[in-house]
């Protein structure tokens, strides 16, 4: 289950970050958006290797899925919001989302460690 879940997230991920950049390309704010789309886009195969790893590391990595996109969410949503609107999706969004991100790249070190050790 969390196999298929993840990569399916993967593609919406992949899509989104394709669909940003095609949008900062016609007419949109190319720093807000490039680094929104840029980040989706280096997250979507990094979701997609995640997706083959997942049976053999279980529910951990779960968590380290969840931490990419609700970081890209805050993250990526924030800087969207920011060139589309004009306006923040809330003080610190950004930095919030980035921080979960970063703890989502963490959370691969015992990710590793425990698949290894199972193998």
């Amino acid at each position: 289950m969390p196999t298929a879940l993840i990569a399916a997230l993967a593609g919406l991920v992949g899509t989104a970050g394709v669909a940003g950049a095609a949008y900062a390309s016609h007419g949109g704010d190319p720093r807000l958006l490039g680094i929104a789309a840029g980040m989706t886009l280096l997250h979507a195969p990094a979701l997609l290797a995640l997706a083959a790893f997942a049976a053999r590391a279980g529910s951990l990595s779960l968590l380290t899925a969840a931490l990419w996109l609700v970081g890209l969410f805050l993250f990526g949503g924030d800087l969207v919001s920011r060139a589309v609107w004009g306006t923040r999706l809330f003080a610190s969004a950004a930095p919030a989302g980035g921080l979960l991100l970063m703890a989502g790249w963490l959370s691969l070190v015992p990710l590793g460690w425990i698949t290894a050790r199972r193998q």
